[in-house]
């Protein structure tokens, strides 16, 4: 990813707002509100307005997910053909998981499976587990309060993902911006509220689209890689520059895809870095998390035409299934009342052309 980047400075730090403005919403804020026509009828969201230029909408009712994502006149974010839709609490079997997948800047999986359908000794699961599907309980809507140089909005909830005699997992997420700031700060704890021990896996699907994703756009991670299947390996080989956004592909109508597993590579201070770099926008969408936290980093091309995106998703395990994760002992099973921290940044800067 390139180092050429502009700060955009909070307003709040320049000063230049005092005594010019009254409500904070002439700079920024969070709306909350309920969608009233088409498939998503009914269903919560909250738009952030963070004032330094990126917006950005979080589906209350669909554990907290990032919709559609924009910088300027630039959108971020993939949209599916259905777009948000309520949840589901019966889309937990086989793919059905792809009914109501509608892209957008953040889709969460898990939290005791992420991969494809599966039946074992131990159950059954869905495509990607169901935790996108679990409304929030708000905690909190904050607000940025210029009256106390207090420059930070966030939207707190808690969603619980539970099954009579187990397993009992919650999520406490918090979405943050700072006024002024072109950053996203996403802050998860995920508690075993049981008195058993629980399975646990997360992956954060990462869905970006046009214009960011463009043919000729950068994709940047770092760490060994590999490619799981034959369909995988004719697009992540080394003879071709996997790295680099392709033009649409009629192998990749329909279902045609390729993913990569990467264990990510820190840096010295133990995190990594990811993004996209669209050099003709002069825009960079970079993602950092810890190693310790999300050790694997999965990339999704999917380079359809009219269905074209590519995904980044840090986790705490690439898309393997649960069944393959206990089988290899890297399943993590979290003891009754503990719980587990993730953080990830992400951050939109303007580049040199």
């Amino acid at each position: 990813m390139s180092n050429s980047t502009t700060e955009t400075k909070s307003y709040l730090s320049s000063g230049y707002w005092r005594d010019k403005v009254s409500n904070h919403r002439q700079l920024g804020g969070i709306e909350t509100a309920v969608l009233n026509d088409g498939q998503g009828r009914g269903t919560r969201f909250g738009w952030v307005n963070t004032g330094g230029g990126l917006r950005f909408k979080v589906i209350l009712d669909r554990g907290m997910d990032i919709a559609e994502a924009f910088y300027h006149q630039y959108s971020l974010s993939w949209i599916s053909h259905l777009g948000v839709t309520p949840p589901n609490p019966a889309a937990v079997r086989g793919t059905t998981w792809l009914d109501s997948f509608g892209g957008g800047l953040l889709t969460t999986c898990g939290l005791t499976h992420v991969g494809g359908p599966e039946e074992d000794d131990y159950g059954e699961r869905g495509l990607h587990d169901r935790i996108s599907h679990t409304p929030a309980s708000m905690v909190s809507v904050r607000q940025p309060d210029l009256s106390s140089d207090q420059p930070e909005m966030s939207l707190t909830g808690k969603m619980v993902q539970s099954t009579v005699f187990g397993p009992h997992l919650e999520l406490k997420r918090t979405i943050s911006a700072i006024l002024g700031e072109p950053v996203i700060r996403i802050r998860d704890q995920v508690t075993n509220l049981g008195n058993e021990p629980a399975p646990h896996m997360l992956l954060y699907h990462m869905n970006f689209g046009w214009p960011l994703v463009d043919e000729g756009a950068d994709i940047a991670w770092e760490g060994d890689w590999e490619a799981p299947n034959e369909q995988s390996r004719r697009i992540f080989h080394p003879d071709n520059n996997f790295k680099k956004c392709s033009a649409p592909l009629n192998e990749h109508r329909g279902d045609g895809e390729a993913v990569a597993f990467i264990d990510a590579a820190p840096d010295a201070d133990g995190n990594c870095r990811c993004g996209i770099t669209n050099g003709s926008l002069g825009l960079e969408m970079k993602l950092e998390f810890s190693k310790a936290q999300l050790p694997w980093l999965t990339n999704w091309q999917h380079w359809g035409g009219k269905e074209y995106v590519t995904a980044l998703e840090p986790g705490t395990h690439p898309p393997i299934g649960q069944s393959t994760a206990r089988e290899e002992g890297s399943l993590i099973q979290l003891e009754a009342g503990e719980k587990r921290m993730y953080e990830i940044t992400l951050t939109v800067d303007e580049i040199g052309n």
